[in-house]
């Protein structure tokens, strides 16, 4: 026989017996002896060391030193050492080797007087026995052993009514009948009870059962009388007796039918609970089977389970007629519980009613597979007991006002475990019995307040810890997690409408970081609905209720409906939305029905209807595209726009929804820019759209209350709260730079990251609205942001640029608000600091200066980073800045926009005195429009001001603009490549600026600016631009050159015009030559006749150049070229032959493209229709200008 690889008492332990190996195997024994849990240990470790010496590694001396050090301590070592010596005898019997056996055997004869013979007899085998000639003959022995077992239990002692005397039960029924009246002690009771058995020669067998039913009827008495009196009394017969007697009772019930009393209950779990009755040994007579529980839990589960599928099915079946509803189906029984006498459930819930948890938890863990706190019974007692437990807690740490609380208390003769009175006392098992309860703590009310606020105290003390605190709880912070998770929530979803409940579990987990509320949200909706039968039932009802309502919501009923889904959302938010969303996703026109009826939610329900709207965009199985490939799909559409007027009607985090655009754009994925869009666009008020009309633009030059009055398509009222709610949402999570920084990566990276199978027509649209997003995201952060928080959140220019890789045009968009507050700030320092008193303009212009050179002088030393050095010969890095960094606001003041917004609001003040509503509304309604008209006028004052600042400058810093190193040639175009053409499609207002900057610089008689040259290469060949644009760039193209041709057709309609601006002006220069008698150099200007051929060579040009992109066939260009006519129609075609071949052009594509691009055909017939109600307009060419004569 051999041992093997020892695992414990190696040959190392055996060599070095004498130094270290005796007191480490000693050791060894002494620290599994104290911990019951580890009694197999030390059999292993008495097992390897009588292998040992068997194999001579150790002597018999060895072992017997280790036995008689344990002895003195550890009474039970000699049973280990028989039993390990019996087992041992088994393995030698069966590999039948005589030397090891002889070893053995000689082993054991040594060891027989340190272990004692009796054990020895007691558990060897015969044969061993007899070899150790501890008995005389095998044969005899089992001769012997047969009659003596026979006498012992198959002969019975006649114990009958007829030997038995009646009045020895009468006075033992008198003993223990009355107990409340006597003070006998239990050894006294024991005594008369024994000397009544030997007097009357009564049954002990039937006294027992006397005593446990004068215990059923006097369980007050448990702890000081019954327990002690059974424990002692069963000295007197065997153990399984008093297993067997409970066994007889239960059985009597399961057999007459009649429910098993209360009292047997509480009987046998005290009796369990003392350790009196093993429960293993009782169960088996307990009914019904392990096997019939267990086919009954996966019946309820399975019908629980198909209820749950019917319902999904129909959701997503909305054709189903409204009444199939109440005959397609019959209400699920919950079969489970129709057991009414389950003893095994009786059972466990006397052992928590009287606080035994330890014995409750071992039934439980029996039927792990099935949920027995699913028993409201059960649930009921589990949930007293947890009560009890905590609530010394609760009174600590929740602030409880008058200290009103009563802690839950069990009856005096229950031992029920210790109460938690410390954060650090809920590990020791507490969390553990708390889980068992899952969502039927929704039970007691009462104690899910409980939880919830002890939580709200230890996440409150949790948080403000430092951050070795936080580490030594993160045990107990995991185990409250869990709690939520397993408990708390699922919980909810059993509730009816208890709202306050939602509210005092709220008060705890928003506490939590949005990311670990989210989590929490997703295991309550996919995986506890899954665990639980009841709550998938639950879910059944909520999905039938929520289609119930949805099937009736209108506009008119939209008051009472969102009451109902207030009580709905209330228990099963999770469930209640997901059923909306999806009806959202497939009907927009619920969108706005469903924002109003959503006014009854809690907080915590607001919180989790953003997790599932996150959730929603988030779906992997959701195509995000129409089959078309072009266009984005509709349910994201709807989703976007529910996003975005859910968030501005109601005070929802936000965190968790702009960090998910942000990690949509850091994977490369740009279509959810849709919800950022639609949400700064409900919450502020700011919207960009490529169809806004002349009179919204100039507003938009103006000041914010211009542009609020009037540069958008609906009045921006109501927003201030929901855009700073936005404000705030970015700050905290430090969002604000990274999104803007994102979607300017994103917008350069769609051409080149998407793949080739993508529409040309997508990659624009996903560049513009991405584009469009940026400018918009960018105007709310200027708006919202004050001019400290703004620097302090974005870098440097030259950051941007270099660190970010951010292109100019955005990098300067987004550092503009900055330039504009510091040098208003400057600017503010140096009036402050001048003591003279004096306000002239000139004073004022000079301060103005003096702050943007301040400013614009260390912007202009970073920008030279941004290009190479050969740029900067043709034009300076202080001119590149201060195109840059000033808006239409600073060059052009809206004067038109102002009077026509005040001459509204005067027409709404006539109309207000002539209305016959209240007086009280008139007069406020008045206030709002006359204090509106004093600000415009104010506001526009202050534009004119600083607009007259600007010009200004301008005048002072002309002369360093244009360096005159290069030819002009090279000059304009290193202008048009660096500062017109990437700002000209920015946006709308970027495109009429850089006009109006030309036209400024003109004005200004800015030295080597070529005003002729410039207009001549914006007009001369737009094709290569016009291929080159998405959609909306092409508008703002199309912008652009309208109000360039604006300014050239002002220019040419009269000849005193041109002469005023244009004459002597050194941007129509053509040539310089010096005269004969002068000597000296002399101007050649364009006069006004040549001015009109140019024009003319400016239409035909733009024709050309549109008549090529019309006739390629290829998409883009073709809606370019239209796009780009349609907002240049007011000044182009000017000549009716011109217009003719455009027309051929138009009609054309109209036929061509009616049924192979309907929206090419679309914007074709658009214009053509505009076309021609311009015609009248039109002039021949001769008009236009003198034609030369051939």
């Amino acid at each position: 026989m051999a041992l093997g690889n020892p695992q414990i008492v190696k040959l190392e332990i055996c060599k070095a017996w004498e130094k270290t190996g005796k007191n480490e195997v000693i050791a060894l024994c002494k620290k599994s002896m104290d911990k019951p849990t580890k009694r197999t240990y030390i059999r292993r470790v008495l097992y390897e060391c009588i292998h040992h010496v068997i194999a001579g590694k150790l002597k018999h001396d060895h072992l017997i030193s280790v036995i008689s050090e344990l002895k003195p301590t550890h009474n039970a070592i000699c049973s280990t050492v028989v039993d390990v010596l019996s087992m041992i005898d088994i393995e030698l019997v069966a590999l039948d080797e005589k030397k090891l056996r002889e070893k053995f055997l000689s082993l054991v004869a040594t060891l027989k007087d340190e272990v004692g013979i009796a054990l020895l007899k007691e558990r060897l085998d015969v044969e061993t026995l007899e070899s150790l000639k501890l008995i005389n003959s095998t044969k005899l022995f089992q001769q012997k052993y047969i009659k003596t077992k026979t006498r012992l239990f198959y002969k019975q002692q006649k114990f009958n009514l007829l030997r038995e005397e009646m009045e020895g039960y009468s006075k033992l029924s008198v003993e223990l009948g009355d107990l409340s009246g006597q003070r006998v002690s239990p050894a006294d009771l024991l005594q008369n009870i024994k000397s009544l058995i030997g007097c009357f020669n009564i049954d002990p067998n039937r006294v027992l059962d006397l005593i446990l039913e004068s215990f059923e009827c006097y369980p007050e008495f448990a702890r000081q009388m019954f327990i002690p009196l059974v424990n002692n009394y069963l000295i007197l017969c065997e153990n399984s007796t008093l297993c067997h007697l409970l066994g007889f009772k239960f059985a009597h019930y399961q057999t007459s039918g009649s429910q098993t009393p209360e009292s047997l209950y509480n009987v046998a779990a005290l009796l369990i609970q003392h350790n009196l009755v093993c429960l293993d040994d009782l169960l088996p007579h307990l009914l019904p089977s392990d096997a019939m529980i267990t086919e009954e839990w996966t019946k309820y589960v399975e019908t629980s389970t198909e209820e749950a599928r019917r319902t999904t099915v129909m959701l997503l079946n909305p054709a189903e007629k409204p009444d199939e509803k109440d005959t397609k189906h019959k209400k699920v029984e919950n079969i489970f519980k129709q057991k009414q006498n389950n003893q095994k459930f009786g059972l466990c819930e006397a052992l928590l009613k009287i606080g035994d948890w330890s014995h409750a938890e071992e039934l439980m863990d029996r039927f792990d597979h099935v949920q027995m706190v699913a028993q409201p019974p059960i649930a009921k007692a589990l949930c007293h007991l947890a009560s009890y437990i905590i609530d010394p807690l609760y009174i600590n740490v929740a602030e409880i006002k008058g200290n009103k609380c009563t802690p839950t208390s069990f009856e005096p003769h229950h031992s029920p475990p210790s109460p938690v009175s410390d954060f650090t006392h809920l590990t020791h098992g507490v969390f553990s019995l708390l889980y068992r309860l899952g969502p039927k703590a929704a039970t007691d009310p009462i104690l899910l307040v409980k939880l919830a606020r002890i939580g709200k105290a230890f996440f409150t003390q949790y948080y403000a810890a430092n951050p070795t605190d936080q580490h030594k709880a993160t045990t107990i912070y995991g185990g409250f997690l869990g709690l939520i998770s397993n408990v708390l929530l699922p919980s909810l979803s059993l509730l009816l409408s208890n709202s306050a409940a939602s509210e005092e579990i709220w008060m705890m987990i928003k506490l939590l970081p949005y990311q670990t509320r989210y989590r929490l949200y997703g295991e309550w909706k996919n995986e506890a609905y899954e665990k639980h039968p009841e709550l998938l039932l639950a879910k059944a009802q909520i999905i039938d209720k929520t289609k119930y309502i949805m099937r009736r919501l209108t506009k008119e009923n939209v008051k009472q409906t969102g009451r109902q889904m207030g009580k709905l959302s209330h228990s099963s938010p999770t469930i209640l939305f997901d059923c909306i969303l999806s009806q959202i996703q497939r009907y927009d026109n619920l969108i706005m029905p469903v924002v109003d009826a959503l006014k009854y939610l809690t907080n915590l329900t607001y919180d989790v209807l953003a997790f599932c709207i996150i959730e929603a965009l988030a779906n992997p199985q959701k195509e995000r595209m129409k089959h078309d490939d072009t266009n984005i799909s509709n349910w994201l559409q709807s989703l976007a726009s529910f996003c975005g007027a859910i968030f501005k009607k109601y005070t929802i985090e936000l965190s968790g929804l702009l960090q998910y655009v942000a990690n949509q754009l850091k994977a490369g994925k740009s279509l959810d820019l849709l919800i950022m869009k639609e949400v700064v666009q409900k919450m502020s008020g700011i919207e960009i759209s490529e169809e806004i009309t002349t009179d919204q633009l100039e507003a938009l030059a103006g000041g914010e209350i211009l542009k609020a009055e009037g540069g958008y398509f609906g009045q921006i009222r109501n927003t201030k709260k929901s855009s700073n709610r936005l404000k705030e949402a970015l700050l905290e999570q430090n969002l604000a730079l990274p999104l803007c920084l994102l979607m300017a990566q994103q917008r350069q990276g769609i051409v080149f990251h998407e793949g080739e199978d993508i529409h040309l027509k997508l990659v624009g649209k996903l560049t513009d609205q991405c584009h469009d997003t940026l400018v918009q995201f960018g105007n709310f952060l200027s708006i919202q942001l004050g001019s400290e928080e703004y620097l302090k959140r974005f870098p440097a220019i030259d950051v941007l640029s270099s660190h970010f890789h951010t292109p100019a045009d955005v990098a300067f968009f987004l550092s503009r608000p900055m330039y504009y507050h510091q040098i208003n700030t400057k600017y503010d320092e140096l009036r402050k600091q001048e003591k003279s008193k004096q306000k002239g303009v000139s004073d004022k212009a000079q301060r103005y200066i003096s702050a943007s050179n301040a400013v614009v002088t260390p912007i202009s030393s970073l920008v030279h980073s941004m290009h190479s050095d050969k740029i900067w010969l043709d034009i300076s890095p202080r001119f590149y800045t201060t195109f840059w960094s000033l808006t239409l606001y600073d060059i052009e003041v809206p004067s038109s926009a102002y009077d026509r917004e005040i001459m509204k609001l005067k027409q709404t003040i006539q109309g207000i005195e002539q209305e016959g509503s209240s007086d009280s509304r008139k007069r406020r309604e008045k206030e709002r429009c006359e204090n509106l008209i004093s600000k415009l006028k104010e506001e526009q004052k202050k534009q004119e001001d600083h607009h007259g600042r600007v010009r200004e400058r301008f005048r002072c810093e002309k002369e360093q603009w244009f360096l005159a190193k290069t030819t002009k040639n090279d000059t304009i175009t290193k202008f048009l490549q660096l500062c017109i053409f990437p700002r000209s499609i920015f946006s709308p207002l970027d495109a009429v600026y850089c006009a109006k900057f030309v036209h400024m610089l003109h004005e200004h008689k800015t030295p080597n600016f070529s005003t002729l040259l410039c207009f001549d290469r914006v007009f001369s060949d737009i094709s290569y631009t016009v291929a080159s644009l998405t959609e909306n760039e092409a508008s703002r193209y199309g912008r652009f050159l309208c109000t360039m041709l604006g300014i050239v057709k002002k220019w040419h309609a009269s000849k005193g015009n041109y002469e005023k601006e244009c004459g002597d002006f050194p941007g129509f220069v053509t040539v310089l030559r010096a005269t004969a008698a002068e000597g000296t150099s002399k101007a050649n200007q364009l006069d006004y006749e040549n001015f009109r051929h140019v024009c003319h060579k400016w239409q035909y040009k733009l024709t050309k150049a549109l008549v090529v992109c019309l006739e390629s066939k290829e998409y883009t260009q073709i809606r370019n070229a239209l796009i780009i006519l349609t907002k240049i129609l007011p000044h182009f075609p000017a000549v009716n032959s011109l217009a003719g071949a455009l027309e051929k052009r138009i009609d054309k594509i109209r036929t061509e493209e009616k049924e192979k691009r309907p929206d090419l055909f679309a914007l074709a017939m658009g214009y053509s229709g505009m076309l021609k109600m311009r015609k009248p307009s039109l002039i021949p060419e001769h008009q236009f200008h003198k034609k030369p004569q051939p």
